[in-house]
């Protein structure tokens, strides 16, 4: 998620031209219209995916993500009125060939809380993530589930930290103490134990037995400005990776971290947006060489990274960035590099919506080379995705995918390159409309 808020390839080019943009339109008429190719996909007997050196591998194959952020899921399932958003999300995304799918599960002291106070828990917003993994696992999509959230939104640090000094016994009102307060660590961890040992009340299988669930992240996009140093996030990340592996060794584990690289890499200087990145208290390879950590994770922002550059060199700098994580995972790090949120904003001067086709070219093509080359670019995340009438929870980079007939093509072309590189059969009669 975005920092300053709250929050065809050319080479497979045949098949549209020769379907048409007649044929596109009628398509996603049927797909999401009144008049559907199949109303629902069978449940799916999934498995845990696993790691294998830079490779994500399901089954012995490589598994490569097509995928996109929802983080609204679990609050939209709270209310019956805004339930069925949930299932149309999963569905589309089905019909669409993404296999990945990245949420909060979490919601911190607010409203719809999940955890209403240190230890205390809203049954009702636990049965609403209950049905959020019941019906992703009905659509055979997986779920990338983050932790906590860096940011205010949803509650964060800034609720952890709140809930210490309310009771008089935080160390420091800084949110950064979120890192270092005894206190804090322990409400964090009582969080993570009661969510992995929860036994779903739709399936009955416990979160840490569940395989719908992709990976767990810790935290999304930390950053720990008052130490820039690194040291504070770096001992934070050890200890709390190392707690998820020792009650959950089924699931992979990310840190959810943006990619900056930190002010002892050579890197920074050369391939961070700008002098600030390397002054937030992460570093993408010291803290992703933690043993506990499965896979690296980066964001793609240059629109608000960048202020004053043009679109073409915005594009250039895209490149730059992926390759850049996507070596490190390679030479560095052995480990598979995720890119779990990248998106172009609708708020820019001049904008077109062309020019946000452009960018999710780029990162698809990048992403799909990677693979063709089993290098340890294993998928991309668009941030983000959301259905019809939802423009509340919308911000400058949100998509309704299906609303724009190129977008939705990029989006399911990708799909049905990665999956004919993985060797997998086409899961949908939409997608086999489009393969």
């Amino acid at each position: 998620m975005p920092h300053m808020q709250q929050k065809m390839v050319a080479g497979n080019g045949i098949l549209f031209p020769l379907l048409g943009f007649a044929s596109c339109v009628a398509f996603l008429y049927m797909s999401f219209g009144d008049l559907k190719l199949d109303s629902h996909v069978p449940p799916s007997d999934l498995t845990f995916v696993t790691r294998n050196g830079t490779q994500f591998m399901v089954d012995g194959r490589p598994f490569y993500i097509n995928g996109w952020n929802s983080y609204w899921l679990m609050d939209h399932s709270v209310e019956e009125e805004r339930k069925p958003r949930v299932s149309k999300m999963l569905e589309a995304a089905s019909k669409m060939g993404l296999t990945v799918c990245r949420a909060w599960a979490f919601n911190d002291g607010g409203y719809n809380a999940l955890q209403l106070s240190p230890g205390k828990f809203d049954e009702q917003v636990f049965k609403a993530l209950d049905h959020v993994i019941a019906e992703s696992r009905q659509h055979g999509i997986r779920l990338l589930l983050s932790l906590v959230n860096n940011l205010r939104a949803y509650g964060g640090k800034t609720q952890y930290v709140k809930w210490a000094w309310e009771e008089g016994i935080g160390l420091s009102a800084s949110n950064d103490s979120f890192f270092y307060d005894p206190t804090i660590k322990k409400y964090f961890k009582n969080y993570v134990k009661t969510l992995l040992k929860r036994k779903n009340t739709i399936t009955g299988i416990q979160y840490r037995n569940d395989p719908t669930i992709f990976a767990w992240e810790l935290i999304n996009e930390p950053r720990c400005m008052t130490d820039p140093s690194g040291d504070t996030l770096q001992a934070w990340i050890e200890e709390m990776s190392a707690y998820v592996k020792s009650i959950d060794r089924n699931h992979l584990l990310t840190v959810g971290l943006e990619g900056f690289y930190g002010p002892k890499n050579p890197k920074r200087l050369t391939v961070n947006p700008e002098e600030w990145a390397a002054n937030l208290g992460s570093d993408f390879i010291r803290n992703n060489k933690v043993p506990g950590i499965d896979f690296a994770s980066v964001h793609i922002y240059p629109d608000h990274w960048f202020h004053n550059q043009e679109f073409e060199d915005k594009l250039a700098y895209v490149s730059k960035w992926m390759l850049s994580h996507i070596e490190d995972g390679h030479y560095e790090l052995n480990k598979p590099v995720l890119f779990t949120e990248f998106g172009y904003s609708n708020l820019n001067k001049d904008y077109k919506p062309e020019d946000r086709d452009r960018f999710f070219k780029t990162v698809f093509d990048i992403i799909y080379k990677s693979a063709k080359r089993k290098r340890a670019g294993a998928g991309a995340l668009v941030w983000q995705f959301f259905v019809e009438g939802m423009e509340e929870f919308n911000d400058d980079f949100g998509i309704v995918p299906w609303e724009r007939p190129s977008t939705y093509r990029f989006v399911t072309e990708l799909s049905c390159r990665l999956i004919r590189l993985q060797g997998t059969p086409i899961p949908n009669q939409n997608l086999k409309a489009l393969c």
